[in-house]
């Protein structure tokens, strides 16, 4: 398949969870588009892609400000585009209490996107929780979640969030070479 669609997979990372998260989302991307894997900042330029897959790291129920910037900066372009969006939070929703602060906190995030900029889907994985630096009310609040220190990154599922953006670009890819798009399977 021509690899004519260029992707930024762009991250801001507080201590690498995102960032191990989206190198590995670029990898899953990589038979579909040229794909490139950048930290935000101020010097990462919208213009030059096709699509996106942007992600961030989540404190205090809030991306970090370079993804947040870089939203803010490029919003012309990405309005314009495919994009996806991801946070990574100290949990993934698993029991009822936990579901309801996950999506209090998706919606929160959101609502701080520029206007009118929204993304095809936002998902929510779980990254590494280090209790080191936390103050003693935090620690309570994480473990009346149910939580627990180490790595809950939920690699099946980003890999398998990671297929479905790759069967979307693929169709983009298809739609801008000028091929036909493969016929539908019998069942």
């Amino acid at each position: 398949m021509a690899r004519n669609v260029r992707v930024l997979v762009g991250h801001a990372t507080a201590a690498g969870s995102t960032q191990g998260i989206a190198e590995r989302i670029a990898v899953g991307l990589a038979d579909v588009a040229d794909v490139a894997v950048h930290p935000l900042g101020p010097d990462v330029d919208p213009t030059g892609f096709d699509a996106f897959v942007i992600g961030s790291a989540v404190h205090d129920q809030a991306w970090l400000p370079a993804a947040s910037d870089f939203l803010r900066s490029g919003r012309a372009v990405l309005a314009d585009r495919p994009f996806w969006c991801f946070s990574v939070a100290g949990a993934a929703p698993r029991g009822p209490i936990s579901r309801v602060v996950v999506g209090m906190e998706v919606r929160k995030i959101e609502t701080a996107f520029p206007a009118g900029l929204r993304p095809r889907e936002h998902r929510v994985f779980a990254g590494i929780v280090a209790m080191e630096g936390l103050p003693l009310w935090g620690k309570l609040f994480w473990r009346a979640l149910g939580g627990s220190p180490g790595d809950h990154r939920d690699w099946p599922a980003i890999d398998s969030w990671t297929d479905d953006i790759a069967a979307a670009l693929g169709e983009l890819s298809r739609d801008r070479s000028g091929s036909p798009a493969d016929p539908p399977t019998a069942r």
